[in-house]
């Protein structure tokens, strides 16, 4: 069994961990539909699985580009009516994941005072915030629009899967093996 996660800095690279590891599991579950079942319109913020998995993919990618000072910015949401099949969703997810991943990887406590600018467009303009700031605001964004896509998928002939079992300790082999499994899949 391991310790407690003792610092924030290794709290948020088990965040991005649990993070990876919840999109496996979800896009696993949601990878047998078909795409007419992937895009069916359903009841929720975004409406269909593929619109939501979509959004929870630009929105990694517009704060992990403002985590890095990658110079996108809102550039990112050029592609949003972009109808990517889940296929495709699950592999720039993944990806997504892996550098999430990397980056948290990297931070020490100190990293987490670090100066984020976010660009907010020209009605907000640039927002500063902190990286301490912006990872819990992501990992919470994701928890929320992967809660509609499980309740979304009870809709389906698939079961939605469990996406609560991850850092107790008890989780621990099931965890480990799985994330296992995901970093063999290069």
């Amino acid at each position: 069994m391991h310790a407690p996660v003792a610092t924030l800095s290794a709290h948020f690279a088990a965040m991005a961990r649990n993070n990876a590891w919840s999109n496996a599991r979800l896009y696993r579950a949601c990878l047998p539909l078909s795409d007419e079942a992937f895009t069916e319109r359903r009841v929720s913020f975004f409406p269909s699985l593929q619109l939501t998995l979509h959004h929870i993919l630009l929105v990694d990618r517009y704060y992990l580009d403002a985590l890095v000072d990658g110079g996108a910015g809102l550039a990112i949401f050029a592609d949003e009516t972009d109808r990517p099949r889940c296929t495709e969703l699950w592999a720039a997810q993944r990806e997504l994941d892996r550098q999430l991943i990397a980056f948290c990887d990297a931070l020490d406590d100190g990293a987490l005072r670090r100066d984020v600018v976010i660009d907010r467009g020209p009605d907000i303009g640039q927002q500063h915030e902190t990286v301490g700031t912006v990872l819990p605001h992501l990992f919470v964004h994701q928890i929320h629009h992967r809660g509609q896509a499980h309740a979304m998928l009870a809709g389906t002939d698939v079961p939605p899967p469990q996406l609560d079992e991850f850092f107790l300790l008890a989780d621990t082999p099931a965890r480990e093996r799985e994330l296992a499994a995901l970093d063999d899949k290069r």
